[in-house]
């Protein structure tokens, strides 16, 4: 009798489960965004969030939860409840890196979920627009010739754009100061008084900016021009061959979330990233979208646990710490 009543609980439970999947969503979604509102992340948040809506029946309302190279942000999806209402936007610097800088009270890979992966894009350097330098060429002649002078604005400690500017030092021969913030957003508004003198971070950061004149753009770390920008040289081009570096963006959910529901995240994303509108805005930011094959929960899972094991190693022999 006890056998028959557990499996009827089991049972019911499952189809409660079920149930709460086919009426998903029900009620507005939270998208945490663990940056400040102006940077990169913030911006592809908010171009998905308005297709979403239309794709799911339900608003996706924005929340940035910034601070600690993304983590705080991060900490905050990961104690949400596995229900498909708090999704957690990140990059390769909080879904990965971080997890070599802090003493996390999660685990990266075993409380998250992955729904998807959302595009990639090569990261510019940049610099206020008084430099004396025009070129890549004569911006690391300039830093030569200013050891430790010159600041760079960085999103956070450890940061892809951190630990990108300490391998630029190294394939340059200069020598310059780091400047945490709390986001790109903040440094770029830095960057444009000039209160700081350069940045190395992802290109839809700057691209408005450098049309206007308001920053300098030197180069674009990849091996072809940005579509969105084809008169910014590449690195190759501009004199350091074979510098490379880019920034992935993905979406996840916290652990146990129902796949059901994972399902239908992945699908509303999928459609919104084959939308017209969506990829002309995106494309004009310079965020490459990744082969429809990629856009799975799988793919994402696979290229996280493949970058761990491939930056860890190199974080934790330099010895960075987050702050």
């Amino acid at each position: 009798m006890r056998k028959l009543c557990l499996a009827a609980a089991l049972a019911t439970l499952a189809g409660l489960a079920c149930a709460q999947a086919q009426v998903y969503p029900s009620r507005p979604i939270t998208m945490i965004v663990p940056f400040p509102a102006g940077g990169a992340t913030d911006t592809l948040a908010r171009v998905l969030a308005e297709r979403m809506r239309s794709s799911l029946g339900q608003p996706v309302v924005i929340e940035n939860v910034a601070g600690a190279a993304g983590s705080i942000g991060v900490g905050r999806a990961v104690r949400a409840p596995a229900d498909g209402y708090t999704l957690s936007i990140g990059t390769s610097t909080t879904h990965v890196l971080i997890g070599a800088l802090y003493a996390l009270q999660f685990d990266l890979l075993k409380d998250f979920e992955p729904v998807v992966q959302l595009g990639s894009e090569p990261l510019l350097v940049v610099g206020k627009k008084s430099l004396p330098a025009n070129d890549l060429t004569e911006l690391i002649a300039w830093l030569k010739a200013n050891p430790d002078k010159a600041s760079a604005g960085i999103a956070g400690v450890g940061a892809t754009g951190h630990v990108t500017g300490i391998s630029f030092q190294k394939e340059t021969g200069t020598r310059f100061q780091f400047v945490p913030y709390r986001g790109n957003g903040p440094a770029l508004q830095d960057l444009v008084a000039g209160q700081i003198d350069l940045m190395i971070e992802p290109s839809s950061n700057f691209l408005p900016q450098a049309r206007a004149g308001g920053i300098k753009a030197f180069a674009v770390a990849a091996k072809t021009r940005l579509g969105a920008a084809p008169e910014i040289p590449t690195m190759d081009e501009a004199g350091l061959p074979g510098f490379h570096a880019s920034l992935w963006y993905g979406l996840w959910v916290p652990k146990d979330t129902p796949k059901e529901i994972i399902g239908r995240l992945n699908g509303a994303l999928v459609e919104t990233l084959a939308s017209a509108p969506v990829r002309t805005r995106l494309a004009e930011l310079g965020i490459e979208l990744p082969a429809r094959e990629q856009q799975t929960p799988q793919a994402l899972g696979a290229l996280q646990k493949a970058e761990i094991e491939r930056w860890w190693p190199i974080i934790k022999a330099a010895n960075i710490k987050g702050e």
